[in-house]
């Protein structure tokens, strides 16, 4: 807060004199004044409220917020409380019938950098695994913000976070991903692959899997824009989850048989599968189990390429799924005391009470 904090009685004034077309708060009840002060100050406040007082900040120009002392440090705590709230489905959900949607959109374009990159954090959550709400941000034009961000926005942090709410916007989501496609988001994400942020790229390569795997026909949207040079490069990456996304959609390009979007000829694909192999080789017993998945996507990807065992097949080092799974207890099989196998034998064969044995003649 700046200084003693934002003046609340200040913007109590403003919001109620723009409410509703209205030119002065004479209308407003007295009733709803005391909410309006009571929702501000309160820290024990019933989540929908608190997300009306939020969803009414929202709504300020940037100067009356400023003339009121509040900092963007303040605003970027209130958008945290707001994706505290929307985590529950049914209250991101609500956002939009309680006016809090659009105003949250209207963030993306705030000329504070770090208050576009929140926004788009809290839409990630706002959309994430929730139909309805992805309808709605989408009826509510709130992908070209985002993808506009995506592409342009001259802060690599802001950049980040809306490619993160873009790929929770349109997962499970055909018309998101159409809008993707048709706004060129390929050429977005081939920028993001090339950039030297970390983060940017495992985004990135992440959805470029994704989407890959919903569509075949976008492997070739992907070959002809360089995209298979540029992940042979990203699997030599010492980030291991770069590397492992990377690999993934080589994979996939490589199983689209149906047109070779991969060059299966290409050297620098054969040599990076061979430098995989020969760093794997040396890994040491506690490396290799945090390599396991890289083990077995390089395997895959030299079975379909090569048409044959990879080295590391050969060696016994490619990880299964199955290798997780318990081996059967074949030495208890084999060596139960007889007594007991047959006792349990007997206790299988009848649900019945087993009928006591008389040892002597009855009295």
């Amino acid at each position: 807060m700046a200084n003693n904090g934002p003046n609340w009685d200040g913007l109590l004034k403003w919001s109620l004199s723009h409410s509703n077309g209205a030119s002065s708060s004479s209308g407003i009840s007295e009733e709803d004044r005391q909410w309006f002060v009571e929702a501000m100050q309160a820290h024990t406040i019933d989540s929908i409220s608190r997300m009306k007082v939020i969803s009414q900040i929202m709504k300020m120009p940037e100067q009356v917020l400023e003339a009121q002392g509040v900092t963007p440090d303040d605003l970027e705590g209130m958008l945290a409380e707001l994706q505290e709230h929307v985590e529950s489905i049914d209250l991101a959900n609500d956002l939009h019938s309680i006016g809090g949607l659009v105003p949250l959109l209207s963030y993306l374009k705030n000329s504070n950098a770090k208050i576009r990159a929140k926004s788009a954090d809290v839409l990630t959550t706002v959309v994430q695994n929730n139909p309805r709400s992805q309808q709605l941000v989408m009826e509510a034009n709130g992908f070209e913000p985002l993808l506009t961000n995506f592409i342009a926005d001259p802060d690599i942090r802001v950049r980040t976070k809306a490619l993160g709410a873009i790929s929770s916007l349109i997962r499970n989501n055909q018309p998101g991903i159409t809008a993707f496609r048709l706004a060129n988001g390929y050429a977005g994400l081939r920028d993001a692959l090339v950039s030297d942020t970390v983060r940017f790229q495992r985004k990135a390569l992440n959805l470029l899997h994704y989407l890959l795997q919903e569509s075949n026909s976008d492997c070739k949207i992907v070959r002809d824009l360089g995209f298979p040079r540029i992940m042979i490069h990203l699997a030599s990456n010492q980030d291991f989850e770069v590397r492992e996304f990377a690999l993934r959609g080589l994979l996939e390009l490589a199983r689209e048989e149906s047109v070779r979007n991969l060059d299966r000829g290409d050297v620098n694909l054969r040599q990076l599968l061979e430098e995989r192999t020969r760093r794997i080789i040396v890994m040491s017993d506690e490396d290799l189990c945090a390599a396991r998945e890289e083990r077995q996507l390089v395997d895959s990807l030299w079975t379909v390429c090569y048409d044959e065992p990879s080295l590391l097949r050969e060696r016994g080092l490619v990880y299964l799924p199955s290798d997780d799974e318990l081996a059967p207890d074949v030495v208890r099989d084999r060596f139960e005391p007889p007594l007991r196998a047959w006792a349990a034998r007997r206790h299988d064969e009848t649900s019945e009470s087993p009928v006591p044995l008389l040892l002597g003649p009855a009295q």
